[in-house]
């Protein structure tokens, strides 16, 4: 085996293991998980935050973020009224709606296919120039306004869930201490 494809094999599979966890999270009943939501929300809005810190210094970029940003909120909403709860004695669950989840993942996968096939070459040439080979993702609109949407639709989604797990546990304790 070549050395020199290892690495590239290596975050391949790494990639492709990470794209399955996040569908697999998307389809069917899954257990509400408080620690490993609220991790996910802060790592998202610091690497959110530092994209559109940076972002800033150009109105197209910043303005592509931000409504990338709104349209995952906005999905989130809509995600959140499709999402069935329930608390039983095993503890508090959730069914995502399958296909909000679904579009959110294959957006970002389909976006980062494309680029990496279209700017590869670039990459390659500016690899051997010495100069910065991810430049062209952080000059992209599309992929900005892609991002924004995952950011905004986790960060929305993951807080919505949490809330409203709360809210349902919090209603199932009532009803079953209630006399009668």
């Amino acid at each position: 085996m070549d050395p020199k494809l290892v690495t590239p094999m290596l975050v391949a599979a790494f990639v492709a293991w990470a794209i399955y966890r996040r569908v697999r999270r998307n389809i069917g009943r899954q257990r509400v998980s408080p620690t490993r939501m609220r991790t996910r929300m802060i790592l998202l809005g610091v690497v959110g935050a530092m994209v559109l810190i940076t972002s800033a210094r150009n109105v197209e970029l910043f303005g592509a973020m931000a409504a990338g940003l709104a349209g995952g909120v906005a999905l989130a909403w809509l995600g959140l009224k499709h999402t069935q709860f329930e608390t039983t004695a095993q503890g508090n669950f959730y069914t995502p709606h399958t296909w909000i989840g679904l579009f959110v993942s294959a957006l970002l996968l389909g976006r980062i296919v494309y680029r990496f096939m279209i700017v590869y070459p670039a990459m390659q040439a500016a690899h051997q120039a010495s100069t910065n080979p991810f430049g062209a993702y952080q000059k992209s609109p599309l992929t900005l306004a892609i991002f924004g949407v995952v950011v905004g639709y986790y960060i929305a989604y993951y807080g919505g869930v949490l809330v409203r797990s709360r809210a349902e546990a919090t209603t199932k304790r009532a009803e079953t201490s209630l006399p009668g």
